[in-house]
């Protein structure tokens, strides 16, 4: 996503990322190989590939977080093998700060307006 709807781009922060190296062992990669001859899903693999790309998120969160962003856009993964039995995923985006379209100014202490939301 390149925008979000019913909001703006204040500040554009910079490129943000986060990544996380995973690696699979022995028993997985057994089990792999003889699921691979009869087919079907790799389970394993694909709790591993769930749980790698959850970390790169929480990573880039926080990393955008700390360059006082409240938004990522264009988010995308790569992944790669760093060395046999070992990978890599990375989620990046820009960082940018954002602030609704209409947003209203915000009133003074003990004046109306709305609560928390």
């Amino acid at each position: 996503m390149n925008d979000v709807p019913g909001y703006q781009v204040v500040r554009v922060l910079g490129e943000v990322f986060g990544s996380t190296v995973r690696s699979r062992n022995a028993f997985s990669d057994i089990g792999a190989s003889f699921k691979g001859m009869f087919g079907g899903e790799q389970a394993g693999y694909t709790k591993l590939l769930d749980d790698s790309r959850f970390e790169a998120i929480g990573r880039l969160k926080q990393n955008a977080a700390s360059m006082g962003a409240n938004a990522v856009l264009a988010m995308r993964f790569e992944s790669g093998d760093i060395m046999p039995g070992s990978t890599e995923i990375a989620a990046y985006g820009t960082a940018v700060f954002i602030a609704p379209l209409n947003q209203q100014p915000q009133p003074g202490p003990g004046g109306p307006g709305p609560g928390p939301r």
